[in-house]
């Protein structure tokens, strides 16, 4: 029994895999690498993304932060006294 019909592959996707010299074990190696490496490719993706959001989001409340400080000190004089 052929692996390639064991695995439900139709005759002429099985042909082209046997003329490219593939095997059923190769292409199921294969397969699961490529799996991983784009699993990995998205997971660092989402993970770069991330880390972009919560840079920005520091910069912002950073930036908030000193406009307040800012309101808060501009009716002061120097030696904090209103």
């Amino acid at each position: 029994m052929d692996l390639w019909e064991k695995f439900g592959m139709s005759e002429r996707i099985a042909e082209l895999w046997q003329e490219l010299g593939i095997s059923v074990g190769t292409a199921i190696v294969v397969l699961a690498a490529l799996y991983f490496v784009i699993k990995w490719a998205v997971i660092s993706g989402m993970m770069e993304a991330y880390k972009k959001i919560e840079e920005k989001k520091a910069q912002q409340n950073l930036k908030e932060d000193k406009t307040v400080s800012d309101l808060k000190t501009g009716n002061e004089d120097v030696n904090g006294k209103i």
